[in-house]
């Protein structure tokens, strides 16, 4: 006998996942520097085991709503809809989770409104309680980010003064706000895909790494994507300068998603328009969006030179650890290319990078959408720098445009390898906080287990 799954066990199962996540990280989050506890306080230890043992069964959750979405009779996208916004509920009072990046946006936003280039100096030149609150990596470099999220921040700072509560609570909204533009455009983009609606809102939007790092993390990735779908459905449909326009804005967040316009023209031209006058109105479209955002936000065009701040040997992606093991087999030898060896390697992901993408649009792939998710997940996977909600990139358009369940599979078994990858504190992970937070995860599957054992016994044996 299976376990017995249906749409209610689901939304509580994961609503337990999310309150235990949102007490763990009270003690075990990332939280404000003056309520920082040592790591292996008592009450630091508490809340990791707390928080891996929600996550675990969020986890759980998630797997068996996609057995339903799989099922004879699976739940609608209005119904789904509703178990995200139970699910996401804890985590909007919780402690920001799983990164100090809020914190870095925050100062950000203080600066642009104090009038400071971002993208010339780090928070550290700002000053102050919410410089102190960024982590020490990012203290000293500039902002990565387009005038748009820095507009958002900027407006934001001047409406909360400063005040940290009130400024994190901002910026989970406007991620919010993020979530809910890509889990209204998700059905959207997979109906034109020939995909199942139901299926795209599990794998995209209900997604674990959505909950913990759009929302808990409050990441301005939320907003990328939302704009990001929003211009890919406008394209879809009769306004494709309006969705030029949309894509545009999602680039002048985070400047992955300027892959997006290649997305459009490809759309255009699908649809009947000549290829010169498809390229030609985008970039028309893009350009003009481009100079009235940055004249906007006030912000200026540093951010073209700032794109590379991800760039450090000290960033997790494949080619910085590929860099720092050539690095120190070099060392070893007593070469002295051992300093070339990160950035041989940032490069060669780089060039790598680039020949993926061309590959992925030569073969022509059924769609656009799909080719614009595969081929930022090669930018996410490739890159100098990676972070588990990266894999979003890709993931919420693979999502919706997967051309078979064997791709989907694949895609939601990386979630729940990701899904592990980072502490609440979004710090290194120690010896001891490895073990508890193992201990945590290991009695969230016990409990599981007797859940499942009771559910098979006998309803005699049940009631007894």
């Amino acid at each position: 006998m299976a376990f017995p799954v249906d749409l209610r066990r689901c939304q509580v199962l994961g609503l337990a996942g999310t309150a235990f996540l949102a007490l763990g990280g009270e003690t075990s989050g990332a939280l404000p520097v003056r309520e920082l506890l040592a790591p292996d306080s008592a009450h630091a230890a508490l809340g990791l085991v707390g928080a891996y043992f929600g996550l675990v069964l969020l986890i759980a959750a998630w797997l068996l709503l996609g057995r339903l979405v799989r099922g004879a009779d699976p739940p609608t996208p209005r119904a789904l809809l509703l178990v995200l916004a139970v699910w996401a509920a804890p985590l909007l009072i919780a402690p920001p989770l799983f990164s100090r990046d809020v914190y870095s946006y925050l100062a950000q936003g203080a600066m642009v409104d104090a009038r400071i280039d971002v993208y010339v100096y780090g928070p550290a030149h700002l000053g102050g309680p919410l410089a102190d609150e960024v982590a020490p990596l990012w203290r000293h470099t500039p902002a990565p980010y387009g005038p748009v999220f820095l507009g958002v921040a900027s407006a934001l700072s001047g409406l909360t003064k400063g005040e940290l509560p009130a400024g994190l609570l901002g910026m989970r909204l406007v991620a919010l706000l993020g979530v809910a533009l890509m889990a209204a455009v998700l059905p959207r983009l997979a109906r034109h895909s020939g995909a199942d609606p139901a299926a795209a809102l599990w794998l995209g939007a209900l997604n674990p790494l959505v909950l913990l790092h759009l929302v808990a993390g409050a990441h301005n990735d939320a907003v990328m994507l939302g704009l990001l779908g929003a211009g890919l459905v406008a394209a879809l449909g009769r306004w494709p300068v309006l969705g030029a326009v949309l894509v545009t804005l999602a680039a002048l967040v985070k400047a992955p998603a300027a892959l997006g316009i290649a997305a459009v023209v490809a759309l255009r031209i699908r649809a009947g328009h000549r290829p010169a006058k498809a390229v030609l109105t985008t970039a028309a479209a893009s350009a003009a969006t481009t100079v009235a955002a940055t004249a906007a936000a006030g912000t200026g065009y540093g951010w073209t030179g700032a794109l590379d701040t991800p760039v450090s040997s000290q960033n997790w992606a494949l080619t910085s650890l590929l860099g720092r093991a050539t690095a120190a087999l070099l060392d070893e030898a007593g070469s002295d290319l051992a300093p070339l060896a990160v950035p041989a390697w940032h490069t060669f992901g780089l060039v790598l990078t680039a020949v993926l993408v061309v590959l992925i649009w030569w073969r022509r792939l059924p769609s656009p959408v799909y080719a614009l998710g595969l081929s930022l997940a090669a930018v996410a996977a490739f890159g100098p720098a990676i972070r588990p909600w990266y894999a979003l990139w890709g993931l919420f358009l693979i999502a919706a445009a997967a051309p078979s369940t064997w791709v989907r599979h694949r895609v939601a078994a990386l979630t729940g390898v990701l899904t592990l990858a980072v502490l609440p504190s979004g710090g290194p992970a120690g010896t001891d906080q490895l073990v508890l937070a193992v201990s945590g995860g290991a009695l969230a599957v016990a409990v599981l287990w007797q859940a499942h054992l009771a559910a098979r016994a006998p309803a005699s044996e049940r009631t007894a």
